[in-house]
């Protein structure tokens, strides 16, 4: 009895000793920030320099080139960062869908591990985040000024009025949050303040801490901190070529038949899309120019819509070099792994869309950065494909974690710090965007990316459907000769091998990640039109015409007086 008395001791000492060995753990993640407007990323953003800390991590550590969400749209992708798996086996397919806290398997290793653990910002997962040791997150979407957070040990009552007819027809005029607090000033500001206060008053420095600090910038319905107001005024932001000139991007599946559809799927900048597209800032153009084109109206949106996008963005990189800056000031910046990173990318008007959801490369792609001076090498880059199901094996590891079993994903580290892929790492990145036509007028689709090509399978119905409701179709993208995809080759002949291998390939990792389960009744019409012969097609065709017609019932042309 008396040795075991003395070894209880040492052993809490030799964990308490391993913990401190290894790094802390410091996640950011903002929404929907897209690589393009990061200026480490390069692209036609990057004259503007609307990062300059961000750019900075990746010059002292390596920038991910091809990190892809599976499924590009909030509430998915950070479920597959906390689980792990993707969208068929943790269940959150889509943004009303949730994970258990018992799901949380994330902060629940890191706990396990000896971590100190903390979530401060945008959660977007229904279920409080329980299983960290501190959590203070906005509520559900969030609100850009004076923002209410749940917060771990909170008592009190916060009633904000309804600030929206989608607020007042859900919750009356008054929305009641318990166990909440609320901060004035800008969400992004107050997140970093909270994010500080943690680490200054409740940080335990005998441990490790992992800190998963989440801004809800720059989503849309962009409010920007009042001192970033002027910023970019006097600057004509460079326009993506695809804005005005789509050329052979898409399908039946997303442009119609005859480009019949164009008017009814995928959010625009431009007037194209009736329901969504951005209507108020032609207004104001229209107010000083009555005989403005739309090829004009287009331009001066596009100008509105990323300047109030990097008005947000800018928000974020100052608020970054805060954090940055504290930790140099504690000594702590050598043996933090400080990873930059958004829920997925973000359309700023190529192709004349906004929002993400797409599979196309604009809102697939994740910037992903990270800064860990004890064994990554500065300004390195790497083009291996990480899919979002890896980043949690990835922080895993640096705590000394063996990826558990119950996850998809697997630890890239060795490939940030050599640079170098194992002979069987991953070469493709599987997609599925489950959320048919909800929202943003995005039909459902799955599809595979390799280095060299994407194929896409649009199939035209929702998760709980047999049938196809709008047109299916498929699209191949040479990303090599085209990385804009803005020719869609599924139909050439040269590449009829290519689109069979591809195929095979998109089988395999449906079968992988669980996506093929029957009781998706979804893959009733993937299955219906993977051949895609001559009788598929003419049903896409007859499939078009009376989507038309609906959405023409539905959404009829909106008189636009100017």
């Amino acid at each position: 009895m008396k040795s075991l008395v003395l070894a209880v001791p040492f052993l809490l000492c030799a964990i308490s000793i391993w913990a401190s060995e290894r790094p802390n753990i410091l996640f950011i993640m903002s929404d929907d920030h897209a690589s393009q407007a990061i200026g480490a990323y390069g692209g036609i953003l990057a004259q503007l320099d609307p990062t300059p800390t961000i750019d900075r991590l990746a010059e002292e550590g390596v920038l991910m080139e091809n990190v892809f969400a599976q499924n590009s749209i909030c509430t998915p992708s950070r479920a597959s960062i906390m689980t792990g798996q993707s969208s068929a086996v943790n269940g959150a397919t889509d943004l009303d869908k949730e994970i258990s806290v018992e799901q949380q398997y994330l902060s629940k290793e890191m706990r396990k591990a000896g971590y100190q653990t903390a979530v401060i910002g945008k959660w977007h997962l229904k279920e409080k985040p329980e299983t960290f040791d501190y959590y203070k997150v906005l509520v559900g979407q969030g609100h850009y000024i004076d923002p209410v957070f749940l917060e771990k040990g909170a008592t009190g009552t916060v009633v904000r009025p309804s600030a929206s007819a989608w607020e007042r027809n859900k919750f009356g005029p008054n929305i009641i949050f318990e166990n909440a607090v609320q901060m004035e000033g800008h969400s992004t500001d107050r997140v970093t303040d909270s994010a500080l206060e943690w680490l200054r008053e409740e940080r335990d420095p005998k441990k490790p801490f992992f800190l998963k600090l989440h801004y809800k910038a720059p989503h849309d319905r962009f409010r920007n901190a009042p001192r970033y107001d002027t910023y970019l005024d006097d600057v004509d932001i460079p326009e993506p070529d695809s804005l005005f000139d789509r050329q052979n991007h898409g399908s039946i599946a997303t442009r119609g038949y005859e480009e019949e559809l164009l008017p009814f799927l995928g959010s625009s900048i431009s007037m194209r899309h009736r329901v969504r597209n951005y209507r108020g800032f032609a207004k104001g153009l229209l107010k000083i120019n009555p005989e403005a084109s739309e090829e004009e109206i287009a331009a001066y949106a596009y100008q509105q819509y990323l300047k109030r996008y990097l008005r947000c963005v800018k928000g974020i990189d100052d608020n970054i070099q805060r954090v940055l800056n504290f930790l140099k000031e504690e000594g702590l910046d050598g043996n933090t792994v400080v990873v930059y990173t958004s829920d997925q990318g973000m359309f700023l008007g190529e192709h004349d869309y906004i929002d993400k959801r797409w599979a196309y490369e604009e809102s697939m792609r994740m910037p992903f950065i990270v800064r860990y001076p004890e064994s990554i090498p500065a300004g390195s880059r790497s083009d291996a494909i990480v899919e979002n199901i890896d980043i949690p094996a990835m922080l895993l590891d640096y705590a000394g974690v063996e990826t558990p079993d119950y996850m998809h994903g697997r630890s890239f580290r060795t490939i940030m710090e050599t640079g170098r892929e194992g002979e069987d790492w991953k070469d493709a990145a599987y997609y599925h965007y489950w959320m048919h036509l909800k929202h943003h007028f995005v039909p459902a689709h799955i599809g595979i990316r390799t280095k060299e090509y994407k194929l896409l399978l649009f199939y035209g119905c929702a998760e709980n459907s047999a049938e196809a409701h709008s047109p299916p179709a498929w699209e191949l993208y040479d990303l090599i000769d085209d990385p804009k995809e803005m020719n869609n080759l599924y139909d050439d002949p040269e590449y009829s091998a290519i689109v069979e291998e591809l195929k095979e390939r998109l089988k395999e990792l449906r079968s992988l990640y669980g996506e093929d389960d029957p009781k998706f009744l979804c893959n009733r019409a993937i299955d219906a039109y993977w051949d895609y012969d001559d009788e598929d097609r003419s049903r896409a065709v007859s499939l078009s015409e009376s989507f038309r017609e609906e959405m023409e019932e539905k959404y009829p042309p909106r008189s636009f007086s100017k």
